[in-house]
């Protein structure tokens, strides 16, 4: 099911927003201060990863229909936050989250359908897989950090992106998708 040559994808797929830049490049300097060994691209998760049951094209094939039929909405970054369970150090999603929601729905049936193991929550990862002590020094200065970034905090959202996670721990994308282009064609 990888789609790369030389078979380094591993059967984990996700379907991601990218946060444009400068917001995006704020962001993942940002996750590169708070975790310095990460690699991170900004970006708001539509579908958690998950694995596949069939050939990435097909799953590919559905979600291109659904993304293309959705209209473009805007995202607005609020608060930094932590996850209690997992001490993740997230920005919340203020306005957009109820379309994310609404579009995670809708695309997580059939061939993209899988059991979550947490509740779907908009969100953009700053920090993971950090130690328990280290999590409130590191929220202080995600937040403290994010409330001096001097630029817009909201971003127009009219692309999605498919992506494998590799056996390097990589995300390789596969297949991008326009919103509403199914509506632009009409």
């Amino acid at each position: 099911m990888s789609f790369d040559p030389n078979g380094e994808g591993l059967n984990v797929f996700a379907l991601v927003i990218y946060v444009p830049d400068p917001l995006g490049r704020f962001l993942d300097d940002l996750r590169r201060e708070l975790v310095p060994h990460d690699n991170p691209h900004a970006h708001v998760s539509v579908l958690p990863p998950r694995p596949l049951e069939v050939e990435w094209q097909s799953a590919s094939s559905q979600t291109r229909m659904l993304v293309e039929a959705w209209p473009p909405f805007d995202v607005e970054l609020t608060t930094v936050e932590v996850f209690p369970a997992t001490d993740v150090i997230y920005l919340e999603v203020g306005s957009g989250a109820a379309e994310l929601r609404l579009m995670h729905d809708a695309i997580s049936t059939r061939d993209l359908q899988c059991l979550e193991p947490f509740p779907y929550h908009p969100h953009i990862t700053l920090a993971q897989d950090i130690a328990h002590d280290n999590v409130p020094a590191l929220h202080e200065r995600a937040g403290r950090r994010w409330r001096e970034f001097p630029g817009s905090r909201s971003f127009r959202v009219e692309r999605a992106v498919f992506v494998q996670h590799t056996k390097a721990g990589r995300w390789l994308d596969l297949a991008e998708y326009n919103l509403g282009l199914m509506a632009a064609k009409l």
